[in-house]
């Protein structure tokens, strides 16, 4: 007897072909057959009017910390994520030196910091009970309701080996070669491969630029050769060009690293703007060159515009402008001194501008900001109005105008800045850049920046514009991307399509429905932290690995997920 059966879905199977309507069974976590299914089933469902797709793979999150208390992997789900890919950006919760208890508290004072997790979260929700990454993979097995694979972050790696000489130290001889072995053993445990982070803009809980950030070229590509002595392996790298466009001596490495260890590279986020037309064709000569040189280097992109808030009371993007980071990290009474003198807005607005801030320059039209929450009666009913609108009113620049409704907050007011790429040709120049081979949809980062952003909803949302709004891609090829073009890529074993073999992580959707609500902020994570929710539109089953873990929006309380670990559940995706 079938565990499960459904009854004449259209399904799209994750290839790119065209669609079908059939029936599907499902025994033993198996897709066992497709097409008309008479078989007897313990369970069946009419889905005739429903879209039927694989599970979709998002390849960027840092659902590291949040499995253990949200094995569900909310809110992303919800929206028919069933993989996912974790130890992104260098920074993983493992391995541990058992020698140095206080190096679990230093890590979560910089998960915190870096990736915009809650403290007490870190320190409320999770067990910290292992040591080394085959111990962190150990303490998921069996509890999570998605499949999770991880890469081994640089940072601990170094931290495991150097202590506090891993900011600003280099390793000695014998330090990489316990690195390195340190780093074998990770894989040998199914780690997927090398993360590192070489970007300024990656500080710890101290401040100070983050372990991997100092390490030299010898030592990142002596990692990546190991890499390639373990099957099913990746890598994923993130340097200062990343967030604008490369230089020369960034392609430089990353082309090498890919080389050296002759798996894929991928990287996030490429920005598609059509205000700098040239940010594509450069950030896509990496590939290009990589090619070449006998490695494959893929950059991540998002097929939304997802919000994000900002405040001046609390660190955000905003820090990352040069010049910025100092004023915004000044105690609240001070800040508000500095940032009501004309001078230094005047000198903060030159540095916004400036070449050097890079991608951040789209986060200085203050005019077009929108203020969120306001907490003080100077304020009331400003929430939801523009900024050029009330500094027009007033008489003032934009952006003295969003300083003094912040400064009768204390700083606490919520920011929204209107996306400046929302217009037709940057649309078009995505649907362009969608097409190359080594672009990918992904950069979520979910489980990050909880209470700043909301990406995980970039799959429901991108569908429902794909049918029922811009219609960039049709059906077919926009569920490719979702879930067949990051599978292969990471080499997922049976994962990624509908096929009769291949395990039933499957999407059912009404696709007059399909979509994301949006971002709200809810209170649900260890010591009653803030975090940003969006409830999905139209998803009426997931399923992982045959079992449902989501039914009509409320989680079904399975946990069916598996750890995914290299060589057993991924297969070596070569690039040569």
């Amino acid at each position: 007897m079938l565990d499960h059966l459904i009854k004449g879905a259209t399904i799209v199977d994750g290839t790119g072909a065209p669609a079908y309507q059939a029936d599907l069974a499902v025994q033993h976590g198996r897709i066992t057959a497709i097409g008309s299914i008479s078989d007897p089933a313990r369970t069946t469902e009419d889905a005739h009017g429903l879209v039927l797709t694989p599970g979709f793979v998002d390849p960027h999150t840092h659902y590291d910390a949040q499995l253990f208390w949200d094995p569900y992997a909310t809110p992303s789900m919800h929206h028919g994520v069933t993989t996912v890919a974790g130890g992104n950006c260098g920074f993983t919760l493992a391995p541990l030196n058992p020698d140095r208890p206080g190096d679990a508290d230093y890590t979560r004072r910089m998960m915190s910091r870096v990736e915009g997790m809650s403290l007490a979260a870190l320190e409320q929700g999770a067990p910290w009970n292992w040591s080394t990454f085959g111990e962190y993979l150990d303490a998921l097995d069996g509890r999570i309701a998605v499949n999770a694979g991880f890469m081994v972050g640089h940072c601990a790696l170094r931290r495991h080996v150097m202590g506090p000489d891993a900011i600003g130290g280099q390793p000695t001889e014998a330090q990489l070669d316990a690195m390195l072995r340190l780093f074998h053993d990770a894989m040998d445990a199914g780690a997927w491969g090398l993360s590192t982070t070489q970007s300024s803009t990656h500080a710890d809980g101290d401040g100070q630029l983050v372990a991997s950030r100092h390490a030299r070229p010898a030592e990142l590509l002596a990692l990546s050769r190991a890499v390639a002595d373990h099957a099913g392996t990746q890598l994923e790298a993130i340097v200062a060009g990343c967030l604008d466009q490369f230089a020369d001596e960034e392609i430089d490495l990353l082309v090498e690293m890919s080389a050296a260890a002759g798996r894929p590279l991928n990287w996030n986020v490429l920005t598609i703007d059509s205000a700098v037309p040239e940010r594509v064709p450069r950030q896509l000569e990496a590939s290009e060159r990589a090619r070449k040189a006998g490695g494959r280097i893929v950059a991540l992109t998002m097929p939304i515009l997802t919000p994000m808030n900002m405040s001046l009371g609390t660190f955000c993007a905003l820090n990352l402008i040069p010049g910025w980071g100092d004023i915004l990290a000044l105690p609240v009474p001070e800040r508000i001194a500095r940032l009501r003198d004309p001078a230094v807005r005047e000198e903060m607005l030159r540095r916004a501008a400036s070449k050097e801030a890079g991608v951040f320059r789209r986060l200085t039209d203050f005019a077009r900001y929108v203020i969120g929450d306001t907490y003080s009666a100077a304020n009331q009913g400003l929430s939801g109005r523009v900024v050029g609108d009330i500094a027009a009113e007033r008489g003032q620049d934009p952006f003295r105008t969003l300083v003094e409704i912040c400064a009768e907050d204390g700083l606490r007011t919520v920011l929204w800045p209107m996306p400046t790429d929302n217009d037709p040709d940057s649309w078009a120049l995505r649907q362009r850049t969608w097409q190359h081979e080594d672009v990918m949809l992904g950069g979520s980062d979910a489980g990050a920046h909880l209470d700043r952003m909301c990406g995980a909803p970039y799959t429901t949302r991108f569908l429902g514009d794909c049918l029922r709004g811009r219609r960039l891609v049709g059906l077919e090829q926009a569920v490719r991307m979702l879930t067949d073009d990051p599978a292969r890529l990471f080499g997922l074993r049976d994962r990624g399509r509908i096929a009769v073999g291949h395990h039933a992580d499957l999407v059912l959707f009404d696709p007059e429905r399909i979509d994301a609500g949006p971002a709200r902020l809810v209170h649900d994570l260890p010591g009653d932290s803030p975090r940003l929710d969006s409830e999905a539109a139209g998803i009426v089953s997931v399923r992982v690995n045959g079992v449902e873990t989501v039914r009509d929006g409320a989680v079904t309380g399975a946990v069916p997920g598996k750890v995914l670990r290299s060589g057993r559940d991924t297969e070596t995706v070569r690039t040569r």
